[in-house]
């Protein structure tokens, strides 16, 4: 099935409704098409031992995604609304929530503009929509390998956000431009793509997900570290926001958020003092780095050869928290 709403300039949001997935009928004219003038979010519901169907912080999607239709200039929404459909959606295409902790039903509300001209406007028609689909592991997995890391391409001739810009916002025409990358990627046998920014080569994102790296700091402890949100090149990623809560709530280590360079991050890989470094996001929640190819320079990562402890507790911390093996406020039932 699958859940829209159009909003009408006139009468404001009009009933939803939810029906059978189907073709949508609309105008070949419509600003959503010509101006990118759309956004998402990507979302997961799971199945529990016993039987309920959880989602993992909607809310917090649901802020990003009204964020985000503010910066298009698409119509405000009630996210906690919004929320409720979604969840009645999900009641109803419940059966397909697969019984595993390998799958999840993956929920994908969207934001287009329905505007039928050619102009470039803030858009005064739109519609809300959301489907779901059932979906496995996101990266291809050996066997039953299903902590499978990933070798990086850094080239700093490509660049996915700037200052100023909308790289910290889920919108659709942040990811068609990285496409051509991410295939001159894979010809050099790399699954993603570590981007880097400005002349220091800041480290910011991996493909479609958040980075972090976790290593021993200058006074011999450990730390855990994450590029900031505050020059607007890093999507606030609900699971990056989950790695930063789970472990500034373990106490154990250090947790910053600070701007990491190239030059500065081979140094201390140099040193030995680089323990783990992994992406986080929805799709695989957390994603082992074992090497980055830099300027035509292979560079071995050794977080699988540490034994990817921080990366795999917090995989198993988060998946037992969304498949109800661990109660906690951060998995929402539907049916609640």
């Amino acid at each position: 099935h699958m859940l829209y709403i159009d909003f009408d300039p006139e009468k404001g949001w009009g009933n939803p409704v939810i029906s059978k997935y189907e073709n949508f009928s609309l105008p070949p004219s419509i600003t959503g098409l010509h101006y990118g003038i759309q956004c998402f979010e990507g979302m997961k519901a799971y199945k529990t031992k016993k039987g309920d169907v959880k989602m993992f912080r909607p809310m917090l999607n649901m802020l990003r995604m009204k964020r985000t239709a503010e910066k298009l200039t698409l119509p405000d929404f009630n996210g906690e609304e919004f929320l409720k459909l979604i969840k009645e959606l999900i009641k109803l295409d419940a059966d397909w929530v697969p019984n595993s902790t390998e799958a999840s039903l993956y929920v994908r509300p969207t934001f287009i503009s329905t505007d039928p001209m050619i102009g470039v406007r803030p858009p005064v028609n739109a519609r809300l929509y959301c489907i779901t689909c059932p979906v496995g592991p996101y990266y291809p997995q050996e066997g039953r390998e299903l902590f499978k890391s990933v070798k990086l391409l850094a080239d700093p001739q490509f660049v996915r956000a700037w200052e100023g810009g909308i790289g910290g916002y889920k919108a659709g025409g942040n990811y068609a431009p990285t496409l051509s990358i991410q295939k001159e990627a894979a010809t050099k046998n790399c699954s993603q793509v570590l981007w880097l920014y400005g002349p220091d080569h800041l480290l910011t994102e991996v493909g479609t997900m958040n980075f972090f790296v976790f290593r021993k700091s200058a006074d011999g402890h450990q730390e855990l570290v994450t590029p900031p949100l505050s020059s607007g090149l890093i999507l606030p990623g609900v699971t990056r926001q989950s790695v930063l809560d789970l472990a500034r709530s373990w106490g154990e280590f250090s947790v910053v958020e600070e701007n990491i360079t190239m030059a500065a991050f081979l140094k201390e890989l140099e040193k030995g003092n680089i323990i783990e470094v992994f992406g986080t996001g929805t799709a695989c929640m957390i994603c082992p780095v074992h090497s980055i190819l830099f300027q035509d320079k292979e560079y071995d990562i050794p977080t699988m050869t540490n034994g990817a402890h921080l990366s795999k507790r917090l995989f198993t911390t988060m998946q037992d928290i969304q498949v109800g093996n661990i109660e906690h406020e951060w998995a929402e039932s539907i049916y609640s």
